[in-house]
């Protein structure tokens, strides 16, 4: 299992209607690192919610239902809620921890879709409880 990062502006879909939807497909990705990231997404996998604009949080945890598959010639991947976090995890949180420091939510900040070594993910479990 592989640990992702997917962002969204909570505006334009947030955790609370994923949670109502029950499932969603996970579109509009535009950026080629991300697109690269997003096709490596596999069945079974995890990802933080994270809502980007004032926020600026990492608010919950799905599942990925699907592999990454084209849809009108893009990638996407099918996604369930898998439990909101009990204390969403700040930005500035992760930037003041050193540990965060090489990843590419601190480095490259407009990527949508990034992966989450298992050490940053199970310190960001711990941070959300």
């Amino acid at each position: 299992m592989a640990y992702w990062l997917f962002k969204q502006e909570p505006s334009t879909y947030n955790y609370q209607q994923l949670e109502k939807d029950g499932r969603t497909v996970w579109d509009g990705v535009a950026n080629n690192l991300a697109l690269k990231h997003l096709r490596a997404v596999k069945k079974g996998d995890r990802a933080l919610f994270y809502h980007t604009g004032d926020e600026k949080q990492a608010v919950g945890v799905m599942e990925a239902v699907s592999d990454a598959y084209l849809k009108d010639g893009v990638p996407v991947v099918d996604v369930r809620p898998a439990g909101r976090l009990a204390r969403p995890v700040t930005l500035e949180q992760i930037k003041a921890d050193p540990a965060f420091a090489d990843w590419e939510l601190v480095r490259i900040s407009r990527l949508s879709v990034m992966p989450v070594p298992e050490k940053l993910w199970d310190r960001i479990m711990k941070m959300g409880k």
